[in-house]
């Protein structure tokens, strides 16, 4: 079963979250702030990692940014700040999910179930032969989602399991316009609701990934009040 890291400075948290995870089979690990899961993770990287946001130490948000800066390990935020501001600027930074406190443990398992299935391959078999044929190619654009790669012009660009999902939807179909519910439906479960800003911001975040790579990149393009459409 999957690993999963606690990161709470509330050790209330920490114990019923652990419990109602543990009860479903997961592994837990816990942290009580940002920079012990660091220190943590450089030996034992987690499958998911579910970060507070407010922490002593190093709040959830910086954490955030030095995990990305080596992994794209899946992250869930716990926050009880109602500002968007901060759920933007956590999706910005490559975020996968947030629960907003208070939550009941069931919404908790939920979520942490649709992220981790959106993150596993569907079969969660080594690659075979016949995977060539699941690589999607769209001119210098090539994407193996059974290894979870992407490149472009032969230069790779790293990734969330969100981003990929959003990209591959755009891309399977280049010149058609996907609405906002369309790569909704395509990145994230039922059970998982998010707004418009949300897919905004994940593709803001898709075009400067590809334009550090390429700073003509322009494929990705906005038909405002539609959807967004992967270039012909």
């Amino acid at each position: 079963m999957p690993t999963i890291a606690l990161v709470d400075d509330d050790r209330n948290i920490l114990t019923s979250i652990s419990i109602a995870l543990e009860a479903e089979g997961y592994r837990i690990m816990t942290y009580t702030d940002g920079a012990s899961a660091l220190d943590g993770f450089k030996t034992s990287m987690p499958d998911l990692a579910i970060l507070d946001i407010k922490m002593p130490r190093m709040d959830g948000m910086e954490t955030l940014r030095r995990l990305r800066q080596k992994s794209d390990v899946p992250v869930i935020f716990l926050t009880s700040k109602d500002e968007e501001i901060d759920e933007l600027f956590g999706l910005k930074m490559g975020a996968d999910d947030f629960i907003r406190k208070p939550f009941s443990q069931r919404l908790l398992v939920e979520r942490v179930k649709a992220v981790l299935r959106r993150a596993t391959p569907k079969d969660g078999a080594a690659p075979k032969e016949t995977d060539s044929a699941k690589v999607l190619e769209r001119g210098q654009l090539r994407m193996d989602p059974e290894r979870h790669t992407c490149t472009w012009k032969g230069e790779p660009v790293t990734l969330t399991v969100t981003e990929f999902l959003i990209l591959q939807a755009l891309a399977q179909r280049p010149g058609v316009v996907k609405s906002r519910n369309a790569l909704m439906d395509a990145a994230y479960d039922d059970q998982v609701y998010v707004d418009d800003r949300t897919i905004d911001s994940h593709i803001k975040r898709l075009r400067k990934k590809f334009k550090q790579a390429d700073d003509e990149f322009d494929m990705i393009e906005t038909l405002y009040g539609v959807g967004y459409r992967f270039k012909e």
